[in-house]
């Protein structure tokens, strides 16, 4: 299409794009007109008079066929030429920066590497590419990754850089350059940034110096045949023991509707394998895969699918995270309103899981409580439910059974409301006549939390029913309700486990909330028996029956339904529940020599924000090397430090964040950093030419591919930045206007002899 353009307009469309249109006739422009007047007027009066056989719509068509002929000569006597800003030759700096990324490795076209096609026409001194731009330019090469630099010798790259970042490649190149006259810069790559930066501040910078980037994308910008496990999202820690449900993202080209094995592997043994169908040609499949955590410790978890023939890319097949896996008690206080049969089967249930201290505390008359702690006896809730947020706040999960609303004070109702969403503890609250709107919750500060909607009740409506349990489309992915071996077979075992007893009755959830069980029964198809929703920092979840316990009463002894039940349910109330000081790594993956980033969150007993206080970070190399680094405070977030390490050497690097007063650690938290190897740059590895684009669209540059690229050179001459002289490029010769003058005078003498007039 453009050299067809070229050939009738004797100059491709970028030379109109970038030049500006005027006649250089030396006669003033209002010559034009009259000239055009002396000739056209006249032109209309002769066929205007003309009469014999013609008729007036045959004097109309030939007088605008013979202004149109007029029109053309007068446009060409006229000179019209394009003015361009055009380089001077060897004036000018260019700067041309070369993807140095593992990605430049893939055999994607015609089964050569990306690579091979920088260093036959930039990595050789005599190719025509390298020519042509030394011709009118002085060269500066530039090497990027995750880093950029400038360079001698392109023959030289390894492409083995583990990221790209192309925000930083562009502002390294526009700094080094700055102070000499510099034409633009050239980008070769595939575009494909992975580290989720904004471009928006390095291609503003590089508008507001009149700095053109053209880019060159290199490899195919949509694979043939591709499978990829695009992401995996996991929790960064759980205790011992956790069952597990992971969203996989999966996409794939070329391979519509086939089934593959998912593998989920703990540090090489497998811990589960599922078939799953791959999605259609273009849409995104996320697999709810379930597994246990079983082993303590920082463990990494692989997800992968074999790798089918034909495919371009084998290496973004699986994907890794990193979870640690923590072994020890976590605290949770369940408050009774009354005796009932549930407080000794779930003590039975959570007996045997080390990972979990559940203190109970029973009302058994006024102001007197029935205590079975874990702690020192002679402290823990001595005067009853906690009446400060230092005592409730230490615990990471509150479970509220049958207790009336009335038994609390506002203050009270208010610090649970703010342990769920201030604190971010984790809130369950159980069926009874005492509890929910039966138990006067409808209007305080708990209902605003729970993730139902609580009416009115009536006190004599003494509603009763017996419900038949199931669980809902939400709920059978959900590790909650993981009550036996697959995501089938639990979904099969919760339509034979038996009835349970309600008395109150809750039909709707809040928007945002989510119903993991139902329950049917004589009259009733919509009770809620599991929800629960996130509010604020934290969770809060309902059971409104009153005798899960019949699910061991009335099965097999062996049957370890209502143990496990109870325990998933427990454990995933305190999930994610934070720590007084969280260290959060922006990534948990990193390579040799790449800074990793530390964020730290400091509250205090009460969880507020600690401002300008003493954090210190520890990091503990593999080797059992340790670094200490003092991290500061960022002042425009509260209770927010920040720190940056570089690791020196691979593998896995433990960072630990604590908060001091006077040498003393008040409080602390740790996570990991897995150094080493990455995989990261062949993942969304295709040619990102809407990414290319932009960066040459907003800069005033030009995109192209391999194919286009011959042009390059001449292209970046037409430019006004650097050092630049003002080129005519005559229009009046373009073969188009002597092409219409032929077709316009053939029209006419056609037209003419089709009506008899000649």
């Amino acid at each position: 299409m453009e050299s067809m353009f070229e050939f009738l307009f004797k100059y491709r469309p970028l030379i109109f794009e970038r030049g500006d249109f005027m006649f250089s006739a030396p006669w003033p422009i209002y010559l034009a007109a009259v000239a055009g007047v002396a000739f056209v007027v006249p032109t209309l009066l002769l066929y205007s008079r003309a009469r014999g056989k013609s008729r007036p719509i045959d004097r109309g068509v030939l007088s605008v066929l013979r202004t149109l002929v007029l029109a053309l000569i007068l446009f060409s006597l006229f000179r019209p030429v394009l003015m361009l800003s055009t380089v001077v030759p060897q004036k000018n700096f260019l700067g041309i920066l070369i993807d140095d990324s593992r990605s430049m490795r893939l055999a994607d076209v015609n089964g050569a590497p990306r690579s091979s096609w920088i260093q036959e026409h930039f990595g050789v001194e005599d190719s025509r590419m390298l020519r042509g731009l030394a011709d009118r330019f002085i060269l500066r090469f530039f090497r990027f990754s995750s880093s950029a630099e400038r360079i001698d010798d392109v023959s030289t790259l390894e492409f083995a850089g583990d990221k790209t970042d192309l925000g930083r490649a562009l502002s390294r190149a526009r700094q080094e350059l700055a102070s000499v006259p510099l034409a633009g810069l050239v980008l070769l790559t595939d575009g494909a940034d992975n580290t989720h930066k904004s471009l928006e501040e390095p291609l503003l910078a590089l508008r507001a110096r009149s700095v053109p980037v053209y880019t060159v994308g290199l490899g195919q910008q949509k694979f043939p045949r591709d499978i990829e496990v695009s992401r995996v999202e996991t929790p960064r820690s759980v205790l011992q023991g956790a069952s597990l449900v992971v969203d996989v993202t999966v996409t794939q080209t070329g391979y519509s509707g086939t089934s593959v094995d998912l593998i989920v592997e703990d540090d090489g043994r497998i811990v589960n394998i599922q078939r799953i169908e791959l999605p259609r040609e273009g849409e995104v499949a996320t697999v709810r895969i379930p597994f246990k955590a079983t082993e303590p410790g920082p463990r990494i978890f692989g997800f992968r699918i074999v790798p089918l023939d034909g495919e371009v890319v084998t290496e973004n097949n699986e994907q890794e995270a990193l979870i640690v896996v923590e072994d020890h008690r976590e605290k949770i206080l369940y408050f009774e309103g009354e005796p009932r049969w549930e407080i000794g089967f779930l003590r039975r249930a959570v007996r045997d899981d080390a990972n979990l201290e559940v203190t109970l505390l029973t009302r058994t008359a006024d102001n007197k409580f029935y205590r079975i702690l874990f702690d020192d006896p002679d402290e823990e809730l001595v005067g009853g439910f906690p009446s400060t947020r230092e005592e409730l706040f230490g615990y990471r999960g509150l479970v509220i059974g049958s207790v009336e609303a009335s038994f609390f004070t506002l203050d009270q109702l208010r610090m649970i409301a703010d342990f769920v969403s201030q604190r971010g503890g984790g809130l369950l609250m159980l069926g009874g006549r005492r509890a929910f709107a039966e138990g006067g919750y409808a209007g305080t500060p708990i209902a605003d939390v729970l993730p139902v909607i609580l009416d009115e009740s009536d006190p004599d409506s003494g509603f009763l029913a017996e419900i038949q349990v199931d669980v809902t489309p939400a709920g059978r992915t959900h590790p909650i309700t993981q009550i036996a071996e697959t995501i089938e077979e639990s979904a099969k075992r919760w339509k034979d486990l038996p009835p349970l007893m309600t008395v109150n009755r809750i039909t709707r959830v809040k928007p945002g909330a989510t119903t993991l069980l139902k329950g049917e029964g004589p009259g009733i198809s919509d009770q809620v028996v599991l929800a629960y929703q996130r509010y604020g920092r934290g969770k809060s979840l309902v059971l409104p029956v009153r005798d899960v316990w019949a699910w061991q009463m009335r099965t097999p002894l062996e049957d370890m339904t209502h143990e496990t039940f109870w325990r998933q349910l427990l454990r995933w109330v305190i999930a994610g529940v934070p720590n007084r000081v969280r260290v959060l790594p922006v990534a948990d993956r990193a390579t040799l020599g790449e800074p990793i980033e530390l964020i730290g969150e400091v509250e205090d007993d009460t969880y507020l924000k600690v401002n300008n206080t003493s954090v210190v970070a520890r990091v503990t190399a593999p080797s059992g090397v340790v670094d200490s680094i003092v991290m500061d405070w960022n002042v425009d977030r509260d209770g927010e430090y920040r720190a940056t390490f570089v690791p020196r050497e691979e593998g896995l690097h433990k960072v630990e964040v604590s908060a001091l007063e006077g040498g003393e650690v008040l409080a602390s938290d740790a996570s990991y950093v897995q150094v080493g190897d990455s995989r990261r740059e062949y993942f969304g590895s295709e040619m990102q030419e809407t990414t290319l684009r932009r960066i040459a669209e907003e800069t005033g540059g030009r995109f192209y591919t391999p194919a286009s690229v011959s042009t390059l050179p001449e292209d970046i001459s037409f430019t006004e930045s650097g050092t630049t002289v003002i080129e005519r490029r005559d229009l009046w010769d373009m073969p188009v206007i002597f092409m219409l003058l032929v077709v316009l005078i053939s029209v006419e003498w056609s037209y003419r002899r089709m009506r008899g007039l000649v």
